[in-house]
């Protein structure tokens, strides 16, 4: 055993004691976190502008303090972005971490000196949980790769800006630094797919341990892998013990990812955003992802079916409920408030805090007053691919309003490895699935105001053209699950002539 790998057991144990300290004592924690916030920013512009100093309780601040998205923080962090100190937290930030939002172009989240070494933590103490439940440590000692975006930065009025990713990547810590791949010079490179082919001749002949990204460009790198060595991935790398996801549901992928691999292959499950890194998977026999309590942010909760009313109920974590579909709130040391992420989040447990990924507020078909999900899409499909044994690389749904036959149905977009067959007899499956879990959509069905859902096959790598085509190929995008209108629909449509 290695000295790595005896410090790396001897950490995990000292940190799951200090999570287990604040995870038992979950209301006293985020009441901390909430006095710390506001004690500390009460004298930047936010701050005098909603009265921080005369907020006591949380109810005081739901009066002060209104739920907004971007757009509705604009004015404040475009004077950040200009370079104006004290505006939303004390100082200025160490970075902006750049996203491009669909409604409010391209956003620049502030990551100051108190919220980055939280980004930091959390990846760290993942790992460790893994470790400290498991006992095994020995992939420490092995090639660990991170499919991310290019570390490399811009400045803007002074401040250093880039991806999340790519700014996380200067902080993967020195004893890390030589099992770490791809190479620094690849990591820059910007176009995906030169990158991948890149990554392929960097990793191909590596002891690799351990591998993270998100699902559809971790798939990608495998596929190459394959295509270059005509070997499964546990044939390649021997010693690969460890997958690491976050940034879209897995499940769709799983059964893809096995038969890529060749074999079951632990996992970790992340919840990281520009905004905040607010969970990760602690029990590999638990579902749901330890919600980040002591991490310098303070969460609100409202119910995502009354999220639109004129003044929905925002409550604190002591007054969630275990199953309920609820739009994320956060107010954070670097300096958000009252910020809408677009997430909609379900525990999965009080005792302690976990959650999963529902989906986006905005994400969600309605067009008959079914509110679908993403998490019933996601299900559903689920029990299609185990009832059938398809492997499914991507899909989106949307609704189809105006056939030119029948009445209106959810278009679901699929591509497959291999079209089925059967492919009547899994629109079936997936369609009563969704049945069960949604009664609204039931209600539609039975009262014929909806017929059943239909596959469009999307040609192989018609995903990634599409993304290409938008100018999101890789890195950290993200393909929506649903859509309530066709844009997606028609660009696939118009891309591949559907």
């Amino acid at each position: 055993m290695s000295l790595k790998t005896v410090g790396a057991k001897l950490l995990a144990r000292k940190v799951r004691k200090e999570m287990e300290r604040w995870a038992s004592n979950p209301v006293a924690t985020q009441q901390k976190v909430f006095s710390t916030l506001l004690s500390k920013a009460q004298n930047t512009a936010f701050g005098k502008h909603h009265n921080f100093s005369s907020i006591k309780t949380h109810d005081d601040f739901v009066r002060e303090v209104p739920i907004r998205d971007y757009e509705g923080l604009r004015s404040y962090a475009e004077r950040v972005v200009a370079g104006e100190a004290d505006v939303l937290w004390p100082g200025k930030p160490l970075y902006f971490a750049k996203t491009s939002g669909t409604t409010s172009g391209v956003k620049y989240i502030p990551l100051t000196k108190e919220s980055m070494p939280t980004h930091i933590k959390a990846a760290r103490n993942a790992i460790l949980s893994y470790i400290a439940e498991t006992g095994k440590a020995s992939f420490v000692d092995g090639k660990m790769i991170f499919l991310q975006g290019s570390p490399e930065m811009q400045e803007k009025n002074g401040i250093k800006l880039g991806r999340l990713s790519g700014i996380v990547a200067h902080y993967v810590p020195r004893y890390l630094q030589k099992n770490r791949m791809p190479s620094w010079e690849t990591n820059c490179i910007d176009d995906w797919e030169t990158k991948l082919d890149a990554i392929v001749d960097e990793t191909v002949n590596q002891n690799m341990s351990v591998i993270s990204g998100i699902p559809p460009w971790v798939q990608m790198y495998f596929e190459r892998l394959q295509e270059r060595t005509g070997k499964n991935i546990a044939e390649l790398f021997e010693n690969f013990e460890l997958f690491i996801y976050g940034g879209v549901n897995f499940e769709p992928y799983r059964a893809t990812f096995q038969k890529l691999i060749g074999k079951k292959i632990p996992s970790i499950e992340l919840y990281p955003a520009s905004e905040g890194f607010f969970a990760f998977q602690d029990k590999q026999d638990e579902v749901g992802m330890l919600l980040q309590l002591d991490s310098g942010m303070f969460y609100e909760f409202v119910e995502s079916g009354s999220f639109f009313d004129e003044n929905p109920k925002r409550i604190t974590i002591g007054d969630v409920k275990i199953g309920v579909n609820y739009v994320m709130i956060i107010s954070t040391n670097a300096g958000l408030w009252g910020y809408n992420i677009g997430d909609t989040v379900q525990f999965t447990s009080t005792t302690p805090y976990r959650v999963i990924v529902s989906g986006r507020i905005k994400h969600f078909i309605s067009a008959f007053g079914e509110h679908v999900i993403g998490k019933e899409v996601e299900q559903a499909l689920k029990e299609g691919v185990a009832a059938t044994g398809v492997l499914v690389n991507e899909f989106t749904v949307a609704p189809q309003v105006t056939p030119e036959n029948g009445l209106p149905y959810h278009e679901w977009f699929v591509e497959f490895k291999s079209v089925p067959k059967d492919l009547v007899g899994l629109e079936a499956i997936i369609d009563v699935a969704l049945r069960k879990q949604n009664s609204y959509y039931d209600d539609l069905i039975s009262g014929h105001i909806l017929q059943s859902l239909k596959i469009t096959v999307v040609p192989e790598n018609g995903f990634q053209e599409y993304m290409k085509s938008i100018g999101k190929l890789g890195g950290q995008n993200k393909l929506p699950r649903l859509s309530n209108d066709r844009k997606i629909a028609e660009a696939l449509e118009t891309i591949h002539q559907l």
